[in-house]
Formats: structure tokens, sequence, C-alpha cells
């Protein structure tokens, strides 16, 4: 019987069942935790052009984000202001955050829904923990600046009248990279 200190194999590995699950849930939390404030100073310190942390939305919680957007300048969305409503769940950096454009301007994008929600293959399916909110930020970012005619999705009315609150449970069809 193998020894470890003076618990035998049998009585440590019962007992290492118990607190595994304890440990790595206790350990998941602080990588997040600490994956968000490094992400958080990131975003304060240099964020993406047009992009500002909206530093109320962060106040009692470091779990949900407002980034305040500006228009690129040179495109159909010059001098607009828009907000992007960033969740993380649990699970992050291994799970996508929730992100939705949110407030009085969403804009009108052949990817984004008058809902807020944003059909981008990032935040689904394509995610990895290798992505950050500044990379979100910046798809987001190239994403309306390359778009040159305003128009909603197809499905627009169909989608926001039958879809979840969460987009990330939406099962997407990504078969457009025009815009």
């Amino acid at each position: 019987t193998l020894q470890v200190g003076s618990v035998s194999c049998s009585c440590w590995l019962s007992m290492y069942r118990l607190w595994c699950p304890t440990l790595c849930a206790i350990s998941h939390v602080m990588l997040r935790v600490k994956r968000l404030h490094k992400e958080l100073l990131a975003l304060q310190n240099d964020p993406p052009p047009g992009m500002t942390l909206n530093e109320k939305s962060v106040q009692n919680t470091i779990t949900q984000w407002i980034i305040d957007m500006e228009g690129a300048s040179g495109t159909i969305y010059e001098g607009e202001r828009f907000q992007l409503l960033f969740k993380f769940s649990s699970r992050y950096p291994f799970d996508s955050p929730q992100v939705m454009f949110t407030g009085e301007n969403i804009p009108i994008h052949p990817h984004v829904y008058s809902n807020g929600h944003i059909c981008m293959s990032i935040l689904t399916e394509d995610w990895s923990p290798a992505l950050s909110v500044q990379s979100v930020c910046l798809s987001i970012i190239s994403m309306l600046s390359s778009c040159k005619e305003k128009r909603r999705p197809p499905d627009n009315s169909f989608y926001v009248q039958t879809c979840n609150k969460n987009p990330k449970k939406t099962k997407w069809w990504y078969h457009d990279d025009t815009c």
C-alpha cells in the first residue's frame, strides 16, 4: 500500500476525491477574478479606439461591464454612440462572455438585431480563452467599420419575437462574411 504521509493510498484517494472538486472550484474562481481584473486594467489603460469602459458599471460587480463605443471616423457609423454589455459567466475565460448592444442606440447592421444581439462566431462556437474583451471589442469595431449599408438582418422581426434573452442560447448560422 502506498503511503502519503501517515495516510494510506486508499484513504488518500478518497480524501482527494472529496477535496478536489472544492479546490478546483476555488481555483477556477480565482483564475476568473484574476483574469477579469487583468482585462479590466488593460481596458482602462489602453482601450481600443473609440471604446471607453463605463466606470459606473464595474463599481459593484466585476462580472458585468458596459463599454461605451463611438462609431469610427470615415465609416457610416461615424459620430454615433453605442453601448456594449459584457456579462461573464462563472466559466470565463473558458466560456465566452455574453456580449450585446444595449441602451438607446442599437446599430443598424446586417449582423446586429434590433434587440442588441450580435451574430458573430467568436461570441459562441469560435471562442477561445486566448481571446479577450479587447479582441472582442476590436472585432466589433471592425465589423461595424466594414459595413457599407445600414440594414437589419433579414429575419430580424421573427428573431426578436422568438429568441432567448441570452444571445448565447441562439444556434447561430454563420453564412455571411460580407459585412
